[in-house]
Parts: C-alpha cells; sequence; structure tokens
C-alpha cells in the first residue's frame, strides 16, 4: 500500500486550485468536462465555449469582471468516457455550437438560427453581484476535494482505456497504481506531466469509444430533441434530451452496446411536436432526465412519451437516423 500511495503523491502534487480571474469553474467530478458559459444583460446575451476542464482543475471561464445581470452554465462530460454522457445543467436553453465558439443575439432567449447551432439547458449563477465568483461542478456522490477528483478521474480514463484501477473512487490502491504504470508505459506517458497525463489517456480512450455505442443523426430539416431508452436484463431506464441540429449527429452512448440490450427512440421538434415516435411508453421530463422506471409517470409529475424501438441487431455500435417522417434506416456505426 506505500507503494502505490508513493505513486499517486506524485500524480496529485499539480491539482490545480481557482485562479483569481472572474469566473471560474472547477472540476470536483471523475469525468472530464467541457463547459460553455453565457453572459445576459438585456436585451442582449453572449454565449461561448467550450472551456475543458480536467477532474481537479480549476480554469477560466471567462476573463471579463462581472457586471453583467445573469450568468449561465452548461457543462457535459467528455466523449471519451464510456457509458451514458453526463451534462450538468439547468432550465434556461441558450445557444450552443459542437465546436469552439462565440454566439452573440439580440435577446435573452435566443433563437438558434446560427447554422450549426442548437440549444442546450443552462443553470444560473448566483455570484451575489460579485465581480470574481468560482463555480464547483461535484457529481453524486460528492467528492471530498479537487485532489479527490483528480485521482478518481484518472482511475475512470484508465477503466475508459481497457485497464483495470479497482473501484472509482479517491482511495489510493496498489490495483490502480500498477494500472496507472502500465498505462504510462503503453502510451509512451512515462515523463508526462499530470495535464499531459490526462490529454494522452483522453485522446486514447476516444480511439476506443469511438465505434461503439448509440448514435443518433439528424437527417431531417428542423432541429429534434432526442430521448433514447433502453431495458437491460429486465430493468427500464430513459434519458434525455440530447439536441441534433439538421444534417448533424449526437453520440447519446459510447460504450459497446450489449447484445441483450433493446433500445427505443423518441424525437420531437423545439414545438414539441414528435417526429420519431412508437407505442413503448416511457416517461420523460421537461428539462434533462434520467429515469429509473417505466409506468406511473404522472404520479411522479412526468410526462409519457410512446418511443419507436431500433433494430440494433445486437451490434456494437449503432447509428439511428431520423428524417423529416420519422426513423428511417439504422446501420453499424464505422
Amino acid at each position: 500500500m506505500r507503494l502505490a500511495a508513493l505513486v499517486f503523491a506524485a500524480l496529485l502534487l499539480g491539482a490545480v486550485l481557482p485562479a483569481q480571474a472572474a469566473l471560474n469553474l472547477c472540476n470536483r467530478t471523475s469525468y472530464l468536462l467541457y463547459a460553455a458559459t453565457a453572459a445576459i444583460k438585456s436585451p442582449q446575451s453572449q454565449t461561448q465555449g467550450w472551456t475543458r476542464i480536467a477532474p481537479g482543475e480549476c480554469q477560466v471561464a471567462r476573463k471579463e469582471v462581472l457586471t453583467t445581470e445573469t450568468y449561465l452554465v452548461h457543462a457535459r462530460s467528455s466523449l471519451a468516457h464510456s457509458g451514458p454522457a453526463r451534462a450538468w445543467g439547468g432550465s434556461f436553453p441558450m445557444c450552443v455550437k459542437d465546436t469552439d465558439f462565440t454566439l452573440s443575439h439580440a435577446g435573452a432567449m435566443a433563437v438558434c438560427n446560427t447554422e450549426g447551432s442548437f440549444s442546450l439547458p443552462f443553470a444560473a449563477l448566483d455570484t451575489g453581484g460579485r465581480p470574481n465568483w468560482t463555480m464547483t461542478l461535484d457529481e453524486q456522490p460528492m467528492l471530498p476535494s479537487l485532489v479527490a477528483a483528480q485521482l478518481a478521474g484518472v482511475k475512470r480514463l484508465l477503466r475508459d482505456n481497457g485497464f483495470d484501477p479497482g473501484p472509482i473512487n479517491s482511495a489510493p490502491a496498489k490495483q490502480t497504481g500498477a494500472a496507472l504504470t502500465a498505462a504510462r508505459k503503453k502510451f509512451g506517458a512515462e515523463k508526462l506531466d499530470n495535464a499531459a497525463l490526462f490529454a494522452r489517456l483522453e485522446s486514447e480512450a476516444r480511439k476506443i469509444t469511438a465505434p461503439t455505442g448509440y448514435t443518433a443523426c439528424n437527417d431531417g430539416d428542423a432541429v429534434l430533441d432526442v430521448a433514447l431508452a433502453e431495458v437491460i436484463k429486465g430493468k427500464p431506464v430513459s434519458r434525455g434530451w440530447w439536441t441534433v441540429p439538421r444534417n448533424a449527429c449526437a453520440r447519446i452512448l459510447t460504450a459497446s452496446l450489449p447484445a441483450d440490450g433493446t433500445y427505443f427512440l423518441f424525437a420531437r421538434h423545439k414545438d414539441g411536436m414528435a417526429v420519431a415516435a412508437g407505442a413503448e411508453k416511457f416517461c420523460i421530463a421537461p428539462a434533462a432526465f434520467e429515469i429509473h422506471a417505466r409506468g406511473d409517470c404522472a404520479a411522479r409529475k412526468q410526462e409519457e412519451a410512446g418511443f419507436v424501438r431500433t433494430q440494433t441487431g445486437g451490434l456494437a455500435g449503432f447509428t439511428a437516423r431520423i428524417g423529416n417522417t420519422g426513423l428511417m434506416t439504422a446501420a453499424k456505426a464505422k
């Protein structure tokens, strides 16, 4: 155990503390995050992204002194991570792009009419009128510190790369030390510092997750909100929303699809009109949701929607294509 502790002491010395700047975002989760921020000063708004924040780091998201009326944030997990994508936000829609962007609009509730833009749900920050503010992004169960998040984060990326670091938590372990040593050797990363190591592990993990998982593509003429439901070993779960611009795709699941899983899709226009729907009923919610139940939606103050089953055929990677009139063909992800 002493050897493992020494290994992680070297790893964690570089944990980044908040910088002195206008708006800082700190990542106290085990996920690599990409964050977008918005500033609203009536009657205008400006949104920008994406700020990459490794576990245990704090990054400057906005450099200007905080003088506008409202600031908002949305963060999402890196595509390098296996399993369902994770998002941190609220219920206030703001326009973003998949690539790095800055968008300005004449109103607070922006209409996403810029090519390649779409809306995501942002959460408002209570800065108390201060010119500088630091927000910490957490997961459940909450990790105790930024240092703990960095250790849990490297474990998650090691697992995403096919190593076995043990449980994803903040406890040093000999098993995790061995996995880290093996990863450094495999990727030629023996001399990399913390930041470079996270970048290498993320890059290598994306090579693994790219061919697998579940992708929804929008071949129609309007932006879609997409939800996915799955039933694995009799256990249902429904998740949403993924905003998919026209002529674009969204990676909904990045892990390999189990052969015994069944997957159901629901897609609708921004005005609520269903585009891809079916007879399989699952619960949904107006904002981002993950519901581990099926039926009795109204009793839980949720809505019910009809999902259409997608024929994944036991493939590890699957792409569902959605046209103007519903689900089109589906093919294995290349």
